[in-house]
């Protein structure tokens, strides 16, 4: 039976799982621009779940509710949201039950599956969700048989998965052409698996980096004059050639009579004694060292003055959350200092850093709601990968009216910005941002990450890659090569605004500037300095 201190420890293997397979799973991306995060946005979301478990121990149904409340606030990127959403659907399903065997899992799965449907649109069939849904119609069938055990359900749900992830190419045609399966499938089965290293009693999986996120004690449960002896003392000493056991049994016990956590240790093969101790006399417990030998090494600490610190560093923090001070607000996301500025110029209350190769969680966008002294929040992701976070800050917070605006790139965003009316009403408002921001075309400039073929053309690392509307449509071996394709997108477009990223100097984009000129001369140009990752350029069109 599965119970709250195993679910625990799959939860924990889990995290370490795919923490260690992220940059593996990052690396699926169909598309050779360096922006493949869905490793990492699902180990990020499971590491919130693990911090919250590393302290647990409750039964199965708060344990899973404690997880579900995690990851739902942890969530990032699509399939860190679909995997939140999955495991608050195993929540409802465990709700009350202190152990569950093959039936109660098999159960927990299908609600986890439903949740995760329900907050997608228009599921697309080859991904994460296939791959859920697809395990858990195999753990049903085994669990209804009347010799079903925990660790076979699990066996039989993992076998599943690996077998329908394989089968993904064949469902989506660009998966097939990149010749990878899908990285929200492999994350899930990854996550599986550490799970399920558990339940067959092979132990939790260890992150093979080496660090281990710690439960941290709770300095404040007691108080600094509670501390007995103020001193931690540590020492390690050579000893002298001509030294004594009688020597070192007085020095011994001198250190044992400081005070506690004595610690005392010789050494005779390196001729060294290791000695720790907590007093309110150090100067007593190294004047006696020095009968045996010289200092090697010597540390005293004031564990009174560490304490009041850790104290004051650990104390609650003051509210960030803000009272209505006026109708409207504006939470947006993006990265690089020029185009927060930007958002910031054009009245956006809290710029939360990110993007596509960071998607901020859904409680960072909480964080940020919060912030914004208004009745009505805008939020504006700029990113599709966000987007679904967004929607979930949306559904958690109750005291303000927050409206997600599903802009998908900083040009849409922009442009909804510019259709914001602070004197009209909030249908009003969502009706022309909306219409603003399918009315801008969005491009944008980056290189190819690795050698890949997309839509039968070759592509090599290193060349110029030009997306329109968020896809690969240009294989270009030069910026102004490919910066002259996508421009023959922008159509009837009078007005193109261009942020220029961090690997571009200002003579390069003054240079681009001039080019661009020179071949659209009947368009205004304005060039930004977005500062922005990833990306050369990313152009808007109106």
């Amino acid at each position: 039976m599965i119970n709250g201190q195993l679910y625990r420890d799959m939860v924990i293997s889990a995290a370490n799982s795919i923490e260690n397979e992220k940059e593996a799973i990052n690396s699926l991306n169909v598309f050779p621009v360096p922006d493949g995060d869905t490793g990492l946005n699902m180990s990020l979301t499971m590491q919130a779940a693990k911090a919250a478990m590393l302290t647990n121990s409750e039964d199965l149904s708060k344990c899973s509710d404690t997880v579900a409340g995690a990851l739902l606030r942890g969530g990032r990127g699509n399939s860190g949201v679909i995997l939140s959403l999955f495991f608050r659907g195993v929540s409802k399903g465990l709700k009350g039950i202190e152990e569950a065997g093959p039936a109660e899992l098999a159960k927990a799965f299908r609600s986890g599956v439903d949740s995760a449907y329900k907050a997608v649109r228009h599921p697309t069939e080859g991904t994460i969700l296939t791959v859920m849904r697809v395990c858990t119609a195999s753990g049903e069938e085994y669990a209804a048989g009347e010799d079903a055990n925990v660790v076979d359900f699990f066996n039989t749900v993992l076998s599943s998965a690996e077998e329908i992830l394989s089968q993904t190419p064949e469902m989506l045609p660009v998966l097939k052409q990149a010749k990878v399966v899908d990285a929200g499938g492999q994350g899930f089965v990854t996550i599986l698996k550490g799970m399920v290293s558990v339940v067959r009693g092979e132990g939790i999986i260890e992150p093979l980096n080496g660090t281990e996120i710690k439960a941290v004690a709770d300095f404040g449960s007691f108080s600094t004059e509670d501390i007995q002896f103020q001193y931690c003392t540590e020492c390690i000493i050579d000893l002298n050639k001509d030294v004594t056991d009688a020597d070192i049994d007085a020095y011994e016990t001198v250190v044992m009579d400081a005070g506690d956590s004595n610690v005392f240790v010789v050494d005779r093969d390196s001729n060294i004694i290791k000695v720790h101790v907590h007093t309110n006399d150090p100067g007593k417990v190294l004047s006696a060292a020095v009968k045996c030998g010289q200092f090697f090494t010597v540390k005293v600490e004031n564990m009174k003055l560490q304490h009041s610190e850790i104290i004051e560093e650990k104390a609650e923090p003051v509210s960030n959350k803000k009272a209505p001070e006026k109708k409207y607000g504006f939470v947006s996301v993006s990265a690089g200092a020029g185009i927060e500025a930007v958002f910031k110029d054009l009245g956006v209350d809290v710029v939360v850093s990110g993007g596509q190769t960071m998607n901020p969680s859904t409680d960072d966008i909480i964080r940020a709601i919060d912030m914004t002294p208004a009745e009505v929040v805008y939020v504006l992701p700029n990113n599709k990968n966000i987007y679904m976070a967004a929607q979930q800050a949306e559904k958690i917070v109750k005291d303000k009216q927050v409206v997600v605006l599903r802009t998908v790139s900083i040009p849409q965003g922009v442009s909804a910005m510019l259709a914001f009316d602070p004197d009209a009403d909030v249908e009003s408002n969502t009706i022309a941002m909306k219409e603003a921001r399918d009315n801008v075309k969005s491009s944008m400039l980056t290189f190819a990450a690795r050698d890949s073929v997309f839509d039968g053309a070759e592509i090599h690392e290193g060349q110029i890659l030009g997306l329109v509307e968020g896809k690969v449509k240009y294989i270009c071996d030069t910026k102004e090569e490919c910066m002259d394709n996508v421009s023959e997108d922008f159509g009837d477009a009078s007005y193109i605004t261009v942020f220029y990223g961090e690997d571009v100097s200002d003579e390069e984009a003054e240079q681009m500037r001039v080019h661009m000129s020179s071949v659209m001369p009947d368009k205004e140009l304005v060039f930004i300095n977005g500062g922005q990752p990833v990306y050369y350029y990313i152009i808007s069109a109106e």
